[in-house]
């Protein structure tokens, strides 16, 4: 009896201990994004290690895959520094816009071209550290901005004309204020002058 528990105990700490290195890498994006042609796109990519960052070690590679036919593509490779592509299409587009220490591995696509829909992957490895699943972002690249977009620059604007109304309004309210009681200050002395022949 007691070596069954015995025999149990040991398998548990096994299956946990073993849980636990199989934990892997946790990597964040931000699932889907818009980006207006023509314009520079951030794809957001952060990650959690159960391991201390190691520079020297820590990969970062984002690849992408386009909508239509075609094969996966590398988009960016970093390890102490960045290497950017030499060829293809995100040749001298894509940046990097990231902090390993901090968790994050993002980068920016330069002029971002309706060639670039389809999906973006980072994987990010610090070894021991390399299993987990990579974090993907679906880029769509539209003519114009969406109209939640748009919604929220004309608030934007439209607050800001609101302010500098509310502020005009405020700025002449205070001058006629001040004009009114000027003029009943000099009005004041006038009337409080008595006619000099009456005594």
């Amino acid at each position: 009896m007691c070596v069954n528990r015995l025999q149990l105990l040991v398998l548990y700490g096994l299956a946990v201990s073993g849980l636990r290195l199989v934990r892997g890498m946790h990597v964040y994006t931000s699932g889907e994004q818009e980006a207006v042609n023509g314009t520079d796109v951030r794809l957001k990519c952060t990650f959690e290690s159960k391991e201390t960052i190691k520079p020297s070690v820590l990969t970062v590679s984002w690849t992408f895959r386009p909508l239509g036919p075609g094969h996966d593509e590398s988009v960016f490779y970093y390890q102490e520094k960045a290497y950017p592509p030499a060829e293809g299409r995100f040749r001298k587009k894509a940046l990097w816009a990231g902090d390993i220490l901090a968790g994050d591995a993002s980068i920016i696509i330069r002029e971002v071209k309706f060639t670039f829909n389809g999906t973006f992957s980072c994987q990010v490895k610090n070894p021991p550290d390399v299993h987990g699943n990579p974090g993907t972002v679906k880029l769509t690249v539209v003519h114009t901005a969406s109209f939640s977009e748009i919604v929220v620059v004309a608030g934007i604007i439209l607050g800001a004309i609101a302010l500098i109304l509310l502020v005009l309004i405020l700025v002449l309210s205070i001058r006629r204020c001040r004009k009114k009681r000027h003029e009943q200050a000099s009005e004041l002395p006038q009337r409080e002058r008595k006619d000099p022949t009456m005594w």
